[in-house]
This record gives structure tokens, sequence and C-alpha cells, in this order.
């Protein structure tokens, strides 16, 4: 019986499935497809790279022997990110680390920008907004933060979050409200 070895091509329920069954290149392929999302996203959390590192590997782990757990109402990627939000949350807290957002998400500037001046005020507008989403409520900043950075729906920010599509929206939108609101205030 020939075996069918996963790509990274191939459908992410496909995967789950195997990965379920025990295939361990299938398991290496969704961490290989969804570990950048889940380092990027713990970077933002904590402020910290090294324990970004630590709640990632930790997320995959859950994720990989919670599994048999997994019920597919949401996508794998989807669970993933709770299960980050989940992870970060704790190591946080076991450390008495306030959770912000990175100050470092401002290298998400457009690189192809050549006016050193614009450059400038492109990176100095981002670093002023990640310290005004890093001042909103956690559930604000968590809704901003996976629907603008990590491109998720709002169910799948509904299931991230453990919360209704409708807080999910409510909760966004507030966000983005007073982020505006905020920035709008310290022009002046």
């Amino acid at each position: 019986m020939s075996r069918v070895v996963p790509g990274p091509w191939e459908d992410e329920s496909a995967l789950v499935a195997r990965a379920r069954s025990g295939d361990r290149e299938a398991a290496d392929v969704l961490v290989r497809r969804y570990l950048r999302d889940v380092y990027e996203l713990a970077v933002r959390l904590l402020n910290d790279h090294d324990l970004a590192q630590d709640v990632a590997q930790e997320a995959f782990i859950s994720a990989l022997k919670g599994l048999k757990r997994f019920r597919g109402e949401a996508s794998f990627r989807t669970w993933l990110m709770r299960i980050t939000v989940n992870a970060a949350r704790t190591a946080g807290r076991s450390l008495g680390r306030r959770r912000e957002v990175a100050i470092e998400a401002a290298a998400d500037i457009d690189d192809g920008e050549r006016d050193p001046a614009v450059r400038a005020v492109q990176l100095n507008e981002a670093a002023r907004a990640d310290r005004e989403l890093a001042r909103l409520p956690e559930k604000q900043r968590l809704a901003v933060m996976l629907r603008l950075k990590q491109g998720l729906s709002y169910p799948e920010v509904a299931v991230a979050l453990d919360c209704s599509e409708g807080a999910a929206r409510v909760n966004y939108h507030l966000g983005i409200k007073r982020l505006r609101e905020a920035l709008n205030e310290s022009e002046l």
C-alpha cells in the first residue's frame, strides 16, 4: 500500500484528518503552514520575542495534542489562533507582564517607499497607531489585531475570542472608533 505524503498544497481539513490519525508529516505541514501567524500574534500580544516563541510552541503542542477535541466548526487556523490567545494570556499573567502590542509591528510599512522623509512619517504614524492600539481594552485590541493583522473574518475572530460574532463585530468597531479618536486627538 503506497502512502501519500502530505504537501503544503493539501487541503487543511485533509491535513487535520491525517494528523488526527497520527500522521506526523501532516502535523508538520500544519505547523509550517501556521507557525508565522501564531508567532506574530504571540509577539503582538506579549511584546516579547522570546516569550512569543515559547507561546507559539505551547500553542502548537496544545493544538496537536487536542486534535481529537477539534470539532471543525471553525477552520483549524481559527481554532489555533484561539489557543494562541489563551496561551499568551496565561503566559502574560504568570509572568505578571502587561500584554501590549509590539511597536515592531510598525515594520509592516511599505518597504517600497524610496523617499526617506515619507518613510519616516509612515513609521512614526505606525508607531503612534501601535501605541494607541496597546491602550485599548483587551477584547477590542484583540478584535482589531485579529481582523487587521491576522486577516480573520468576524466569525473567526468570534471563535478566537470565545464570544459571539456580534460581540466580535462590536469589539472591532469600538476599537477602531477609539483608535481614530485617539489618533485625531494626538494630532491636535
